[in-house]
């Protein structure tokens, strides 16, 4: 049935192509606002495809589809595209045309092709990009005007219009007014006499406001204008209570409908405007009148450091987080043993003991728990079809995380359920080794995160294992989960990485058909020592909660990495000891090989 639906999807779209004299249309996986998690609204390449994986581009002609993801989604892309009529187009694997390459050759008969894509929710720099690499192959046309969704998608969800709130201080650790300030001084650093914020977490921090227009991220759709004396959000007064409007009034911000928001940018003849072109979108880029001032927006950078009110909140929110993660470790032991438990029964088990902690807000992403050959499938989410029965053996790979009033999570954890094969324990020490290479290494200020990640993958690279994913990825402070400019990946991302920056630790190994292994911790960049030679960092483990030892190779760790792991599982002990029944106390106790009450 889903098959016929997508072939139905595509025979409108075809004939709006022809329509419009289009020969081929692009959907990316992004928004007006580039989220990487958006709302239902703009879910086109999800609804024009079936595949609903977080990251894509699909690309229809008048007798070919196409889709491209990245190798978290590999497994499941191909599933659920099967019978589709769309290929699989598997990124940064030899021989993977790019789109514009596949365009090319799709359609090489066709003189002066016309693709269209939808300006709105693609960013001027992928719209620049694409028209550079299509001219290189040949004389294209880029048509940036239409949405065909707004003609096919019949019954589309419309943009939401929930509620904002106030973040309070005692969480945010500084005012709007002060961020606000210290974004118009980066401004004047670029000569710009006004900032076209889009990035709908980067409005949310600046303001100081909250939402839940996004699945798990606590962020609500709008656009911000700052301008050297006054600012605007852009907003459907329908989310604004009497409250809030009060709070924007008294932090000198006015409310615009949403809107009218290319009107404004229209209306800016005179000074120049500072826009970010990898992440606002064509259309609006290409708005205003004045001198724009194409630069990365301030905001990524500032919000990156938390504060030290920041930092604290995510150390208590970790603190009660662990105690929801122990409590989940003691139950799933019993149960698995007891039998019947499945991957999406353990996913509600653990949800309902996170919503149990004070200021919970939701998840900060769908859990994900792969059992087996589930483990393999890195951004695996059971369903009611993948759904299995956990049995008492084999690994459970389960990366989860919640959003606290004064904090986001982020932790996987891979659990021995019963007996593991050799293969296994091996794996899951090389990944835990890389682990804790990268978890202690000491490095200068300002250095990027591509020159962390080949230390924590250096230990599988000695056995011929790699992983395509990121090391790691910034996290906010009740905010996405997601969060840059910082990455450690191995491609080249040169954000500098500062004290108070929050990072994951995150390397992993899949077995295709097998298992998957991901040990993964959130870390804060902290001071370690000045020197001759520079300021040098170190990292702090946020995340509080047991590592699994049962399948370790004990005989391949050394004596460093052991003493680590016993002072790491002394702090866990230590810290969540106290909020925890006698029970609880002796089973965390025999975890972190600790004696309760010690």
């Amino acid at each position: 049935m889903q098959n016929k639906t997508i072939m139905q999807r595509l025979d409108a779209l075809r004939s709006f192509m022809s329509e419009k004299h289009l020969d081929a249309f692009i959907f990316p996986s992004t928004d007006p606002h580039n989220g990487e998690y958006v709302p239902d609204h703009w879910k086109g390449r999800e609804w024009i495809s079936g595949f609903d994986g977080s990251a894509g581009t699909a690309v229809v002609t008048a007798r070919d589809a196409a889709l491209w993801t990245d190798s978290r989604y590999f497994i499941a892309a191909a599933a659920q595209l099967d019978g589709t009529g769309f290929s699989l187009m598997k990124e940064r694997i030899s021989g993977t045309p790019t789109v514009a390459q596949w365009l090319a050759q799709t359609l090489r008969d066709i003189p002066m092709p016309r693709i269209g894509l939808d300006g709105m929710v693609c960013s001027a720099a992928m719209v620049e990009n694409l028209s550079d690499e299509l001219a290189e192959a040949g004389s294209f046309v880029v048509d940036t005007s239409y949405d065909p969704l707004a003609f096919i998608w019949h019954d589309r969800p419309e943009i939401p219009i929930n509620p904002i709130a106030i973040h309070p201080l005692e969480y945010a650790g500084e005012t709007a007014q002060s961020k606000l300030q210290r974004i118009r001084r980066a401004m004047a650093d670029c000569h710009a006499d006004a900032l076209l914020v889009t990035a709908l977490d980067d409005i949310a921090w600046a303001l100081n406001l909250r939402g839940c227009d996004v699945h798990c991220n606590p962020v609500f759709v709008a656009y911000l204008l700052v301008e050297n004396d006054s600012a605007t959000l852009f907003a459907d007064k329908r989310k604004i209570s009497q409250q809030v409007a009060q709070y924007l009034g008294s932090i000198g911000v006015e409310n615009a409908p949403y809107e009218e928001v290319p009107k404004r940018l229209a209306e800016i003849e005179d000074g120049s405007i500072m826009m970010d072109a990898e992440t606002v979108n064509h259309n609006l880029f290409h708005a205003p009148l004045c001198r724009v001032v194409v630069a990365p927006s301030p905001i990524p950078a500032m919000k990156a450091v938390k504060n030290e009110v920041e930092i604290e909140g995510m150390r208590n929110a970790m603190k009660r987080d662990g105690v929801a993660m122990v409590r989940f470790l003691i139950w799933l032991e019993k149960a698995v043993a007891e039998g019947e438990q499945t991957e999406m029964s353990i996913d509600r088990k653990l949800t309902q003991l996170r919503a149990g902690q004070s200021l919970y807000k939701g998840l900060s992403f769908d859990t994900i728990a792969g059992y087996a050959d589930h483990g393999a499938i890195v951004h695996y989410e059971a369903t009611a079809d993948t759904d299995v029965t956990l049995q008492k053996q084999g690994l459970l790979l389960l990366d989860s995380g919640a959003q606290y009033l004064d904090g986001t999570t982020d932790i996987t954890r891979t659990i021995a359920l019963g007996p593991v094969s050799d293969e296994e324990r091996k794996v899951y020490t090389l990944v835990l080794k890389g682990h804790l290479r990268l978890q202690n290494l000491k490095f200068p200020d300002g250095a990027c995160g591509s020159q962390l990640d080949a230390v924590a993958r250096a230990p599988l690279w000695e056995h011929g294992l790699n992983f395509l994913h990121g090391t790691g990825h910034g996290v906010g402070a009740y905010l996405n989960v997601h969060e840059g400019p910082h990455q450690i990946r191995m491609e080249w991302k040169p954000a500098p990485i500062h004290a108070g920056m929050t990072v994951t630790n995150e390397p992993g190994i899949y077995v295709e058909g097998k298992f998957g292994v991901r040990i993964e911790n959130t870390m804060v960049a902290m001071p370690y020592m000045d020197t001759p030679f520079g300021s040098f960092l170190k990292f702090e483990p946020l995340t509080l909660c047991p590592i699994d030892m049962t399948p370790v190779d004990f005989s391949m760790l050394t004596p460093q990495e052991l003493q680590w792991l016993d002072e790491y599982h002394n702090k866990v002990y230590d810290a969540l000891a106290p909020m925890l029944t006698a029970e609880e106390k002796e089973w965390l106790g025999r975890a972190t090989n600790r004696k309760a009450g010690k």
